[in-house]
């Protein structure tokens, strides 16, 4: 909807909006019991309740195209309608475009706005149903519905005669479908149910014709054929009467090029989404090869080849599918096509509708409706249900209605429809046309104003037309000045007021309808002053501190205090308690600032408001605090040991940074650690810096952390992850060692070095070894970076003989330090001679005491003894063991059976092994 430029103001002030998809939305559309329209005529206007509101009907169900059985046991048809509006719309019925005589006819009547039809028949009830809903506003029509009626006769009862035809011929058995409606599906039945004809490349039966095609008949194919046809609303069938296929008897039919019996029409008309079917079948033998092809183009992705690709099968039809379709039969002996014309229609659909719409008398109403479709919708417009048509003051073109001086017998419901001949679709609309004298929703007005401000005084009639206005004060007409003015929107505005501007003024509205007054009464009143101290202020993290604002103004006038912080109203509740209003009189109101945070600096302001006035006062905040963060920190270049590092200034809070703290974190470290740097210190106005003395070949994070006069800040964003560059190992391992191993080895073992220290990619450990009065070192690598031990054999050296030794490391880049010398001795392996003077004999009669004595002295010191016991009846595995603590000597063996006789063996070992044994005999005895 549009207006000409003489009437876009007031039509846009008035104009009333509903939820309008056309005629037939659903009642999820409207709120229950609601259906808004707004109006703007002016600030003061009184809402009335929706209830009392009058409106046009408004379609919540319209009626839908229907399929009526006429086997139904129920003879009876109901059409929905349901409209709402106040008053409460009625209803009627045309059919075909003729009223529907609910009244006089007993086959029809009507509950609320359905209508329901007795005894239905096809020959008087088929046709196009309209509702029709009306009020004292007006009435609109509903889109139509079409009502048919569901049948399948029966086949003519007529004996079939037999076709014959040679093997090898093709043939056509027609079905002949008895009436019907709607569309029906076919199937044919050979010899008898429930033997249907399968279909495959050489047999097909049409759905649009229900003819059964036998491309090349067999022998197999002789019988009878019988014709089914279902109804697919109410499911019926019927059979026709069998028709006999035989075979002549004189001869064989031979090969011939093929023919097409069966195929889809010339031109096929098609409605966009729905699922499109294309047929081609062919006589022929051998028999024939069906394929498709389109002409302009590639047949659709989603299209889909059934029987045997006798039909083409596109889902969900589209305006791009449309052209032209060539089937193409072929077989040895030659081929043959067809080729059809596929054509995608659309039903209109609204691309913009038409709004209810009020308007005073006199003005112009600009209506336009815009709809798609294939073929292009032509538009009509209704009045309550009637043609529309043109007129000296009505226009209609293209889906516009103009109407030119609008009067009071233009009101109405307005439907605009859009049709081609697939379909058509409503939009609806009121048009309301205003008369009314003019009314002020309040009076009189209290209006205060300040000394040297501009004031408005409005008048803002409600009222249709437009009313005349008029201004006086105090019983004086009002003359326009330099300093008073009319404004186009008939409200008063009067320049620098002075209390020589105090008084009545009335503000006077009419039109041929009435009219009416607003008196407002202006005070103008000395103007505030607003004192907000102190104006700056400095303060540090922590400390607290008092804005006091001082408000001087006139005391016949209350004043409020709104606080704000950078002009946002500030809300105590969401500050933790850092804030506190303190207000010691009326004209005083004090903010306390508890436990400043850095984020409480910005300007802070008091608004004093009175009924005449508002003025507000601002003071700055500024908070000393420890640094902020420095910029994201950046590698310019890396070393083997240092790394240039850059960054930029964080803000410094107001108190001047003095020092940077360079930290670094890598995967071996605890956390971040502070490291030495190249100036040491980095001073405040520093924005680069060296780290020193780090260790090659580790990945290495860095940022930096300021710290001034109140405290140190938060670190920066660390740098990316770099790697110090390779470099020869630097330190040597740590506390080597040895002995233990078994005899003639020399085992040598020392503490590895941590990945932070190897330095480079490759490292591994030189151990260096020789016998004490020896010149030439020995020395053997060992590659595993996590190894702490290395043994060597000799079977020429007698044990604990002394050797000197050292560690060393390498990686990549070069040979590193070696440890300090030791002396290691050989292992002097596991005990060779077996414990002396073996003694057991009874202490009870469950108890047994064992003593010996050390083997004679020699390599291979015991560190304890082992004693094992068994019966003498048992074999030595299946005996007890149990070991000495230390070097003891004795061993008392308890829960023994008595008058049992037991061997007892005792044998020395150490942490390489164990010795020979010795053997006794013992029994437990009184």
């Amino acid at each position: 909807m549009k207006a000409d430029s003489s009437s876009s103001s007031s039509l846009n002030s008035r104009m009333r909006l509903r939820n309008n998809h056309g005629v037939g939305s659903s009642s999820q559309d409207w709120p229950p019991f609601s259906r808004h329209r707004y109006s703007a005529l002016s600030s003061q206007e009184d809402y009335r309740s929706e209830e009392s509101e009058e409106f046009g009907p408004v379609f919540l169900q319209e009626p839908d195209d229907a399929i009526f059985s006429l086997d139904s046991d129920d003879k009876k048809v109901i059409m929905n309608c349901d409209a709402r509006g106040n008053p409460v719309p009625t209803y009627s019925w045309l059919i075909n475009g003729t009223i529907v005589d609910t009244e006089g006819d007993f086959r029809y009547s009507l509950i609320d706005g359905d209508l329901i039809i007795h005894n239905a028949s096809e020959a008087i009830d088929y046709g196009r149903y309209q509702c029709r809903a009306e009020n004292s506003i007006g009435s609109v029509l509903s889109r139509d519905a079409l009502l048919q009626f569901a049948y399948l006769g029966a086949f003519s009862g007529r004996t079939r005669g037999a076709v014959s035809v040679r093997e090898g011929q093709g043939v056509v058995l027609m079905c002949a479908p008895p009436p019907h409606s709607p569309e029906i599906i076919y199937s044919w039945v050979f010899n008898e149910l429930p033997s249907f004809v399968a279909e495959d490349s050489r047999r097909f039966i049409s759905q649009e014709t229900g003819n059964l095609y036998i491309s090349k008949v067999q022998p197999s194919d002789v019988g009878s054929y019988v014709c089914q046809v279902k109804n697919t609303v109410n499911n019926a069938r019927v059979l026709s009467p069998p028709t006999p296929l035989t075979l002549k008897t004189d001869g064989v039919m031979g090969e011939y090029e093929p023919k097409i019996e069966a195929h889809f029409p010339q031109t096929v008309l098609a409605a966009k989404g729905i699922t499109v079917r294309l047929e081609c079948f062919a006589l022929g033998n051998p028999v024939p090869t069906i394929t498709w092809r389109k002409m302009s183009g590639n047949i659709p992705k989603k299209a889909r080849l059934r029987k045997s690709q006798a039909v083409l099968e596109i889902p969900n039809i589209q305006l791009e599918d449309s052209g032209s379709y060539e089937c193409k039969a072929e077989n040895t002996r030659g081929s043959t096509a067809f080729r059809g014309q596929l054509q995608v229609y659309t039903l209109p659909q609204w691309i913009s509708m038409i709004n209810d719409t009020q308007l005073d008398s006199g003005e112009q109403l600009h209506w336009e409706s815009r709809a798609t479709g294939k073929p292009r919708p032509t538009y009509r417009w209704l009045r309550n249900g009637e043609p529309l048509n043109s007129q000296s003051r009505v226009e209609m073109v293209n889906g516009e209605l103009i109407i030119h001086r609008l009067q009071q017998a233009d009101s109405g419901m307005y439907q605009c429809i859009a049709e081609n001949k697939y379909g058509a679709i409503y939009s609806s609309a009121e048009l309301k046309i205003l008369a009314s004298a003019p009314m002020f929703s309040t009076n009189p007005v209290r209006l205060i104003a300040t000394v040297g401000k501009d004031v408005s005084l409005e008048c803002r009639p409600r009222a249709s037309p437009k009313p005349r206005i008029s201004w006086r004060k105090n019983d004086r007409r009002v003359q326009p000045s330099h300093r008073i003015m009319l404004l186009r929107n008939n409200n008063l505005r009067i320049i620098n007021s002075s209390r020589s501007d105090e008084g009545s003024y009335v503000c006077r509205a009419e039109n041929q309808f009435g009219s009416a007054e607003l008196t407002t009464m202006l005070l103008v009143k000395e103007p505030m002053r607003v004192e907000l101290s102190p104006i700056r202020v400095e303060v540090t993290v922590g400390e607290s501190v008092v804005l006091s604002c001082k408000v001087t103004h006139d005391p016949s006038l209350d004043v409020s205090f709104l606080w704000l912080l950078n002009n946002q109203p500030l809300n105590t509740q969401q500050e933790g308690g850092h804030f506190e209003y303190i207000q010691t009189q009326s004209s005083t109101a004090d903010l306390m600032i508890r436990s400043i945070l850095l984020k409480h600096a910005g300007k802070y302001g008091c608004r004093a408001q009175t009924s005449a006035d508002s003025v507000l006062a601002e003071a700055e905040l500024l908070v000393r605090g420890p640094p902020g963060p420095p910029g994201v920190v950046i590698v310019e270049e890396i070393t083997d040991t240092t790394a240039t590092l850059s960054w930029s200034h964080g803000v410094d809070n107001h108190s001047p940074i003095t020092t940077y703290n360079v930290q670094a974190r890598s995967p071996v470290s605890l956390g971040w650690q502070t490291v030495k740097t190249d100036p040491d210190p980095v001073t405040g106005n520093m924005e680069s810096a060296m780290a020193v003395e780090l260790n090659p070949w580790v990945e290495y994070e860095f940022r930096v952390v300021a710290t001034n006069g109140i405290g140190t800040g938060d670190p920066s964003t660390p740098s990316r992850a770099v790697r110090t560059k390779e470099a020869v190992p630097s330190v040597a391992p740590a506390n080597v060692r040895g002995g233990n191993g078994r005899r003639h080895e020399l085992v040598i073992s020392w503490e590895p070095i941590s990945e932070e220290f190897q330095n480079g990619e490759g490292f591994g450990y030189i151990v260096a070894f020789r016998a004490n009065g020896t010149r030439g070192w020995k020395e053997k690598m060992v590659t595993s970076a996590d190894s702490t031990t290395y043994k060597y054999r000799d079977e020429t050296f007698p044990p604990l003989t002394p050797f000197e030794v050292r560690v060393g490391v390498y990686n990549n880049k070069g040979d590193g330090p070696f440890s300090e010398v030791v002396t290691v001795f050989s292992a002097e392996g596991e005990p060779r001679e077996p414990p002396t003077e073996m003694q057991a004999f009874a202490i009870s009669s469950s108890e047994i005491k064992v003593m010996w004595k050390p083997p004679n002295p020699g390599p291979g010191r015991p560190q304890g003894y082992e004693v094992s016991f068994w019966k003498d009846v048992e074999q030595e595995e299946t005996g007890k063991k149990k070991r000495t603590t230390g070097n003891e000597m004795t061993m008392l063996l308890t829960g023994l059976e008595g008058n049992t006789q037991y061997l007892i063996s005792v044998k020395g070992f150490n942490s390489v092994g164990q010795g020979p044994q010795v053997h006794r005999r013992g029994t437990a005895s009184q």
